[in-house]
């Protein structure tokens, strides 16, 4: 496949811009979406939503959980169907449009039961997304050339964690009362149809596999091709090349799952924190509005980090190892600082730089796994993602419980774990880097 290719001509070049612009912008918006639609419950319940549907903690924590339960257990059969079904712009826009019109029916929900079903119901659909667009990803760029585009999709979610709570703010304040609904029943209703609404568009615009994407030239296809099976990765062909089960025990017999698994598990459960943010902020004595425009120079930051992570990763590629070692160990110092520090404006200028250190650390431990698992034969490449992903995921239902309101202002125990789950992390991180270079992927060990 890869006989005759040159790289860095200039037909490559003009190739990937193409890529880019068909894919880059668009992922950004529909994650950018994914993870308002997926956090918007937390404005709704500020706005109202806990009286009216009678929500005490105990019962909210069970709407957050029921979330990401279906979530969790829905990715991996999610990537293993887009892989039987080969068509990632018509799979991705229709689980999108779907939980989008979801998302508006949580705004007529009269009851706690309600709810629950539909938020069961959306975590299903809007677990076939992330792990379907890293699929997405490694099947179109070189390993050199993930990093920063991972990091522009991380930065989707970063952006909505510093302006999706103000806007959310917006619309439940501004549309409070208008056609006699709740200004958080607005919320839901109003970013489900702006959802829906760019799930149609992205049909349109969002690529397949570089073997079967019709709006490409025949040579633009066979150059696409050429550039990954050129760079050792494997190509999505018409249909799974092996059956599910057999996809699924190769998966797991393999080491180098497993250690990126364990590895992204202590980075997104090290991320719990920013659930906290706001929390935080209102010790250096804001109100809870302001404690919320507080929150925004810390992920501003973060954006900031990855971005600048993800460009030079790129140029680096073969120490991503190193580089996530060292954006925990920032994170590890800050943490364990936090622990001896009770100065509130301490504090926070710490909580910047440890949010920098992770939102990089999850961008690039993205692309680290996506472009070792790049030789796996397809399905089991889906499976393998969506597998780090999922796992990464169950933090968002155990992270938390390690910030419990009693322990207030000091957090003695998220701190002490954040710091411990960090330096778990660096010696993963470690040992993958030297490991990969000794026994590298392409040995096909697995």
């Amino acid at each position: 496949m890869a006989n005759g290719y040159q790289p860095g001509t200039d037909e490559e070049r003009k190739l990937v811009r193409k890529i880019d612009l068909f894919l880059m912008p668009n992922i950004f918006i529909m994650y950018l979406l994914s993870y308002m639609d997926r956090t918007n419950i937390g404005n709704a319940k500020i706005a109202g939503m806990a009286h009216d549907l009678n929500l005490d903690s105990a019962r909210y924590s069970v709407v957050l959980v029921v979330f990401f339960a279906g979530y969790v257990a829905m990715e991996v059969p999610s990537n293993m169907l887009l892989t039987k079904i080969g068509r990632p712009s018509i799979f991705l826009p229709c689980i999108m449009f779907l939980w989008g019109c979801m998302t508006i029916g949580m705004g007529f929900v009269n009851s706690y039961h309600g709810v629950i079903a539909f938020r069961v119901v959306i975590g299903c659909l809007e677990a076939g997304f992330a792990p379907g667009v890293l699929l997405v990803l490694s099947s179109w760029y070189k390993k050199a050339e993930q990093s920063r585009r991972f990091s522009i999709y991380i930065g989707a979610a970063i952006l909505s964690g510093a302006f999706g709570g103000l806007i959310g703010g917006g619309i439940t304040d501004g549309m409070e009362g208008t056609a006699g609904l709740r200004g958080w029943r607005w919320l839901f209703i109003v970013e489900g149809a702006l959802t829906s609404a760019w799930s149609i568009i992205a049909y349109f615009l969002l690529l397949d596999f570089p073997a079967n994407e019709k709006s490409f030239s025949p040579r633009e296809r066979e150059l696409a091709m050429q550039r990954i099976a050129y760079d050792q990765l494997t190509v999505q062909v018409d249909g799974p090349e092996i059956g599910h089960l057999k996809a699924l025990l190769v998966a797991a017999r393999n080491w180098r799952l497993w250690a990126f698994t364990v590895g992204y598990m202590t980075i997104v459960g090290s991320s719990t924190l920013s659930y906290f943010y706001p929390t935080l902020v209102q010790g250096l004595g804001y109100s809870s509005r302001d404690a919320q425009y507080m929150t925004v120079p810390i992920y501003m930051v973060a954006f900031v980090a990855t971005a600048f992570s993800g460009y030079y990763m790129d140029r680096f590629s073969h120490n991503r190892g190193w580089a996530l070692a060292s954006w925990m160990g920032l994170a590890l110092i800050c943490s364990a600082c936090v622990l001896g520090i009770y100065n509130f404006v301490a504090r926070y200028v710490l909580l910047v730089f440890m949010a920098a250190g992770l939102w990089a650390s999850n961008a690039i431990a993205l692309s680290y796994a996506s472009s070792t698992f790049g030789e796996m034969p397809n399905e089991v490449r889906a499976i393998s993602l969506a597998f780090v992903n999922a796992m990464g995921n169950l933090a968002s239902i155990y992270g938390a419980y390690l910030y419990p309101s009693k322990q207030a202002p000091k957090y003695m125990q998220g701190f002490g774990v954040t710091t411990a789950m960090c330096a778990l992390g660096i010696c993963i991180y470690i040992f993958l880097q030297i490991m990969l270079k000794r026994r590298p992927a392409t040995q096909k060990v697995y």
